[in-house]
C-alpha cells in the first residue's frame, strides 16, 4: 500500500518491517533457545537473587515433569494465580512446556470470582502462593464435585529469595508481613495440595514437547464489565507474533534490563514484558507490587533500560519526596498503555530526562499491542500507529463504513495477533468479528479517530459517553484536561442524572497532598476557563483514592454504579 493509503508508513521505525514471519515454534522454545545461548546470563532478578537462563530452564523442566505426573496433558487448562515473582515465570513456562494452557488469574480475585475461572476453564490443576491458596481452596470447595480442582500447588514467597533481603531497599517495609511468613497449606476437598519445593525436587522427567504455533497457549479472561468474564483463546502464534514484533520495535537485545512491575497475569505484562524479554534474552527485574521508592531504587541499582508501565506509576514516582536521589539515566524506553499519559507529565519526562513516553494500545483479545508510537515520532496522548502486521480502521459503529480522517468512530483491527475467539462463547465471538474487504476484523468497542498522519487517538469506550442536552461528552478528554490543574493528582469523570440536561458531568478527584485545601468551586471555576461549557463538571467529589484494577486501570464503572445507586 502507498503512504497515501497508509500515511503512518512515512513515520515507520527505520529497519522495522511492516510485516514479520514469526517462528512456527511454541513460546517455550524461546526460553529453551536462550538457555542454550546464555546459560549463565541473568534471566530474573528478585530481591537480589539472580536466576540465570540455565537455572530458569531447569526449574521449568522440573515443574513441567511434576505437572505431567499429576495428569496434566496436551491442551489442559491450568490456573495460574500469582503476583510478579520468579515462581510465576517458572510456572507459566512449565505449563507451556507440559503442552498445556495457562489460565492467568488476577490475584485480587476472591473465592466467588475464582469459582468462575475454575469451572469455566475446566481447570483441574492450579498454582498459587501461600497467601492466596486459601481463597482458591475455598472457591474449589464451593463448586460441584465434578468441577473442583484435583491438585493445588502452593509456593511460599521465600522459596525464591533469602529472607535477609527484607533489610534492603528492594523490599518495602509494608511488604514484610506479606512476603516473609511461611503459611500452612490449606486442605482441598476431594483433591491434593502440594508444596512447590517438594514437587520441583521430586525428579519427574518433563514430557515430550508436542505443541506448536496453532495450539492454544493462553486463556486470559476479559474484565467482565458485562456479564461474567469471557476467556480469550490465544494460540502460541498470536503471542509469538507480538513478542517478536515488540522486541524488534523496542530494539530489545540480550543487554536489555526490564523493570517488571506491570502484573504478569495481565496481557500487557504477559506479552509485552515477559514473553518479549524472554524472546530477546533480556533480564527481568521483578516487583511483586508497585512501590514508587522500590521502583526508583531498582532502576538505579540494576541500570534498568526498559520500563513498561501504567501512567499512574510514573505520576507516583515523580511525586516521591526521594525522587531526586534516584538515577534514571539508564532508561532508554519508557511507555505503556491502559490509560492516557497526562500531557503535563509526558512533557516533564521529555524535558528533564529526554524520554518520550511511548503510548500503545491493545486489548486482551489482541495479545496486547495493535497500535504503538514509533520511538522517534511519538505523539503525546496518542495510541500510536497500527502495529506490525495490523490493518486498523475507524468505522461507523452502526453501518461499519470506514470514516474520513479526523471523524470519531469505532476502532476495528485485523492482524496476526488477534485471538481465535471466546472460550465456549460462539455467540460472543460472532458479535465481535466482521468481514470487510475479505479480512476478518475485530470490533474493539473503543471510540477513536485517525489523524492525517495515520496515528490513532482514543475518544472513549463506545458505551462510556455522556449525553448532556445533546452534547456528547467523552470522559477521557475531560480527565486529561483536568490533569493540568495543579491541585489534581487523579480524576475520573462519570455521569450524573440531571432533570434538565438528562445527564451532567461529575468529577471524582484525588487532590495532591500539597493542595488539600482546594475546593470544588475552585476546580469548577478553573474548568470553566479551560474547557467548553458543556464539558465542565457540575459536581466535584473528593476521595482519598480512585478504585483501580489489578493492572492499574481506574475502575470508572464502580464509581458510575455507586453514583447510580446514590441517585
Amino acid at each position: 500500500m502507498s503512504t497515501t493509503e497508509r500515511p503512518h508508513f512515512k513515520f515507520w521505525p527505520a529497519r522495522q518491517p511492516h510485516n514479520i514471519t514469526p517462528p512456527a515454534t511454541s513460546l517455550w522454545h524461546n526460553l529453551q533457545v536462550n538457555a542454550q545461548r546464555y546459560p549463565d546470563k541473568p534471566a530474573l532478578i528478585y530481591f537480589g537473587r539472580i536466576t540465570s537462563y540455565g537455572e530458569l530452564a531447569a526449574q521449568v523442566d522440573a515443574l513441567a515433569g511434576a505437572l505431567h505426573a499429576l495428569g496434566v496433558r496436551r491442551g489442559d487448562r491450568v490456573l495460574l494465580d500469582m503476583q510478579n515473582t520468579p515462581q510465576l515465570v517458572v510456572a507459566h513456562f512449565a505449563i507451556l512446556r507440559a503442552n498445556a494452557v495457562v489460565v492467568p488469574v488476577n490475584p485480587m480475585n476472591k473465592a466467588e470470582e475464582l469459582k468462575h475461572y475454575i469451572s469455566d476453564s475446566d481447570a483441574r490443576v492450579a498454582l498459587t502462593t501461600g497467601d492466596l491458596a486459601p481463597e482458591l481452596a475455598k472457591a474449589s470447595d464451593g463448586l460441584p464435585e465434578a468441577q473442583r480442582l484435583s491438585h493445588l500447588i502452593v509456593t511460599q514467597f521465600t522459596d525464591a529469595f533469602d529472607a535477609s533481603a527484607a533489610d534492603t531497599p528492594a523490599m518495602a517495609a509494608a511488604w514484610r508481613d506479606w512476603l516473609l511468613p511461611q503459611r500452612e497449606l490449606p486442605v482441598l476437598a476431594g483433591g491434593q495440595v502440594h508444596a512447590w519445593t517438594a514437587l520441583l525436587a521430586a525428579g519427574h522427567a518433563a514430557p515430550a514437547h508436542e505443541v506448536a504455533a496453532q495450539d492454544m497457549a493462553l486463556l486470559p479472561y476479559t474484565s467482565g464489565t458485562t456479564g461474567l468474564p469471557k476467556g480469550c483463546i490465544h494460540p502460541h502464534s498470536t503471542l509469538m507474533h507480538n513478542a517478536v514484533a515488540g522486541s524488534q520495535w523496542g530494539s530489545a537485545t540480550p543487554e536489555t534490563v526490564v523493570l517488571a512491575v506491570v502484573p504478569m497475569f495481565h496481557i500487557t505484562g504477559i506479552v509485552s514484558m515477559m514473553h518479549t524479554a524472554i524472546y530477546a534474552g533480556a533480564s527481568l527485574v521483578l516487583m511483586p507490587r508497585w512501590d514508587r521508592d522500590v521502583a526508583g531504587h531498582l532502576i538505579s541499582k540494576w541500570k534498568v533500560t526498559s520500563w513498561t508501565n501504567i501512567p499512574t506509576m510514573v505520576i507516583d514516582l515523580l511525586a516521591s519526596p526521594n525522587f531526586k536521589s534516584y538515577d534514571l539515566s539508564s532508561l532508554l524506553y519508557i511507555g505503556g498503555g491502559g490509560a492516557a499519559m497526562p500531557q503535563a507529565v509526558a512533557q516533564r519526562l521529555l524535558e528533564e530526562f529526554g524520554l518520550a513516553f511511548q503510548e500503545g494500545y491493545g486489548l486482551t483479545e489482541t495479545a496486547a499491542p495493535t497500535h504503538s508510537n514509533p520511538p522517534l515520532h511519538a505523539k503525546q496522548q496518542c495510541l500510536g500507529m497500527p502495529f506490525t502486521g495490523v490493518d486498523a480502521r475507524v468505522v461507523d459503529p452502526e453501518t461499519l463504513k470506514e470514516l474520513p480522517i479526523g471523524e470519531p468512530g469505532e476502532i476495528i483491527m485485523s492482524g496476526p495477533q488477534i485471538f481465535s475467539g471466546y472460550w465456549k462463547r460462539p455467540d460472543a465471538t460472532a458479535a465481535v468479528f466482521v468481514e470487510i474487504d475479505g479480512k476478518r476484523f475485530f470490533r474493539s468497542g473503543d471510540m477513536g479517530r485517525m489523524d492525517e498522519e495515520g496515528f490513532f487517538f482514543i475518544t472513549d469506550r463506545l458505551k462510556r459517553m455522556i449525553n448532556a442536552s445533546g452534547f456528547k461528552v467523552w470522559p477521557a478528554e475531560v480527565e486529561l484536561l483536568m490533569f493540568k490543574h495543579p491541585a489534581i493528582q487523579e480524576a475520573c469523570i462519570i455521569s450524573t442524572k440531571d432533570a434538565y440536561r438528562g445527564e451532567s458531568v461529575k468529577a471524582v478527584v484525588v487532590l495532591r497532598p500539597t493542595h488539600k485545601s482546594t475546593t470544588a468551586e475552585e476546580i469548577i471555576a478553573w474548568c470553566r476557563e479551560n474547557m467548553a461549557a458543556y464539558k465542565v463538571p457540575r459536581q466535584v467529589q473528593f476521595v482519598d483514592a480512585l478504585p483501580k484494577s489489578g493492572s492499574g486501570k481506574v475502575m470508572w464503572r464502580l464509581l458510575q454504579e455507586a453514583e447510580g445507586q446514590a441517585a
